[in-house]
């Protein structure tokens, strides 16, 4: 039976939604301006825009209507390292893995919420993201990626 609004399952698909959006914009970003790639720039920006299927299958007014950042318990924590970057690979590098979390949630609570098809296509997406973050890493020559 589909998640009704205002069920867990669509909160935590809503707010992992959003945090893969950020997370995608930000590389996005990176290479638009940073790096200047605009290749890698347009990929980006495509995978963001492809979260508009998944949200239309889950229901943007029942995502919306499941949202209460009031009673999110970490709404307002910042995490000390959330705090500084060392260097702008670094903001690349969290955004990376960010955004690879978020689509492993997504994946996986879609599923509970009987939304195969927006399993199917976060599934797709975090391989994509690692398959991206492992070539672009290798060509930055850092082994911390």
């Amino acid at each position: 039976m589909p998640a009704s609004d205002g069920s867990p399952v669509l909160r935590i698909l809503d707010a992992n939604l959003n945090r893969l959006r950020e997370a995608l914009r930000v590389v996005e970003e990176y290479f638009r301006f940073r790096d200047a790639t605009p290749r890698l720039s347009a990929r980006f920006k495509a995978l963001r825009h492809s979260l508009d299927g998944m949200e239309r299958a889950l229901g943007r007014e029942n995502l919306l209507r499941s949202r209460d950042t009031e009673t999110d318990p970490f709404a307002g924590d910042t995490r000390p390292e959330e705090l500084t970057r060392d260097r702008e690979l670094d903001v690349l590098t969290a955004n990376f893995k960010r955004a690879q979390e978020a689509a492993r949630v997504i994946e996986e609570y879609a599923k509970t919420g009987s939304f195969p098809g927006v399993a199917k296509q976060a599934k797709k997406m975090r391989f994509e993201l690692y398959d991206i973050e492992k070539v672009l890493m290798e060509n930055t020559g850092d082994a911390q990626a």
